[in-house]
């Protein structure tokens, strides 16, 4: 058989076992052994699996088939020994040699296939596989070489597999608790009425939005956040803002230092990732629809003014969470009219991009509001999001997106 032949034979046979699936790496390799061995093609008598182990500086032998070998399974060689094949491995993808077995003369090949490690100078392969033959020709030898090559690859993408398996069980178990912590998108307090969705661009997201009960139960609390970091490590912050949140308003009157002692908190428990922006404000059972708010930071919510149809931004009172371990924030407050309106949002509405890259921004968020400002807050904050989709279709970049309207009947 010519070297092509026989190489094109392995691909075959090692394609053929990486469209299955296996539960170890050993199985896998087990599994090509056993093909080898079994095709006629490749002449063979027999076949091992060894695996590397670090702290014996040893090959462990794992699997066995076929003829020519009375080891048993666990036997050890180590790559220390003078002349030791495995040593080979370190310079030489693929070794060969003869042995003897009972007056019976034999050449096996040892190949190295996975990772490569460090240890005493030497490069050693994570596994070896163990060939014997009456001849092993040189064509063979690369054919084995070959197979070497893709079994690698093979377990580099069941380990690629794996991880991605453990990180989507950990991101599905994350949205299931953020999905917890969401509340209702509908909301009533007095003659307020609240709607509020959140959009993660991926999986989980570092948005979060809350509308909270305060502990004398004669104010409710809505909280918007932002973690600037992605997936799974934004995930964690808005957790934490969420969790802390809901107990400090249980028995935190004042809200400067509710947001203080948030602050401080965020500083001594995330050392890295700190960009958290949080803005928080407290419904009252006041006649002139009085507002309290703290910004840390975070994008200016909108107040529509029904009388005179017109916008004002509620600035930050402080700086972002968490830069700096002590931070002070004012409180300032509105009053909402009957049929004013208060949008708050995270970046992601705003600094949405078309094609060209062009920010949705704040004039354009104003006219939907203005324009539908007859509307309930529901449809209100529909037709923004609804907007911002339009607009940003097709566009490179994509960020979470949060929202709440609150409209005063």
């Amino acid at each position: 058989m010519s070297a092509g032949r026989t190489q094109r034979t392995t691909y075959k046979i090692v394609d053929r076992i990486l469209s299955l699936s296996y539960e170890s790496h050993i199985d896998l390799l087990s599994a090509l052994v056993r093909d080898i061995v079994d095709n006629d093609r490749f002449v063979m008598n027999g076949g091992r699996v060894w695996e590397f182990d670090e702290a014996s500086s040893s090959y462990v032998l794992r699997y066995k088939y076929g003829e020519g070998s009375d080891l048993t399974i666990g036997t050890t060689r180590d790559v220390r020994e003078e002349g030791s094949p495995f040593a080979q491995l370190s310079t030489l993808n693929t070794y060969t040699e003869t042995e003897s077995d009972a007056d019976v003369v034999r050449e096996y090949a040892l190949t190295g296939v996975g990772d490569v490690v460090a240890v005493g100078g030497l490069n050693v392969y994570r596994y070896a596989l163990a060939f014997t033959a009456h001849t092993i020709t040189e064509d063979l030898r690369e054919t084995l070489m070959v197979a070497g090559s893709a079994a690698t690859t093979a377990l580099r993408n069941m380990q690629a597999a794996q991880r991605e398996r453990r990180m989507q069980k950990d991101l599905d178990q994350a949205w299931q608790i953020q999905q917890g912590l969401v509340p209702d998108h509908s909301r009533r307090f007095r003659d307020f009425d609240l709607y509020g969705l959140s959009l993660p661009e991926s999986v989980v997201g570092g948005d979060y939005f809350d509308y909270l009960t305060t502990s004398d139960h004669d104010r409710l609390g809505v909280v918007i956040s932002d973690a600037a970091s992605k997936g799974l490590p934004a995930a964690v912050q808005a957790l934490f803002v969420s969790g802390a949140m809901r107990m400090a308003v249980s028995f935190e009157t004042k809200m400067s230092s509710l947001i203080s002692r948030l602050n401080t908190l965020m500083y001594d428990t995330f050392p890295h990732e700190r960009f958290v922006s949080l803005f928080y404000c407290e419904f009252t059972h006041s006649e002139n629809g009085l507002v309290l708010y703290a910004n840390a930071g975070h994008c200016p919510p909108l107040h529509y003014r029904a009388a005179t149809s017109s916008f004002e931004e509620l600035q930050p009172t402080g700086g972002i969470l968490g830069i700096i371990a002590e931070q002070q924030f004012r409180v300032e407050n509105i009053n909402m009219a009957h049929g004013d309106i208060l949008v708050m949002f995270t970046d992601g509405i705003t600094e949405a991009q078309d094609r060209t890259g062009t920010l949705y921004g704040e004039e354009r968020l104003c006219d939907v509001i203005r324009l539908n400002a007859s509307q309930s807050s529901q449809e209100i904050a529909l037709a923004i999001v609804e907007d911002v989709q339009k607009y940003s279709v097709g566009a490179p970049y994509s960020d979470d997106k949060t929202l709440i309207v609150i409209k005063r009947g």
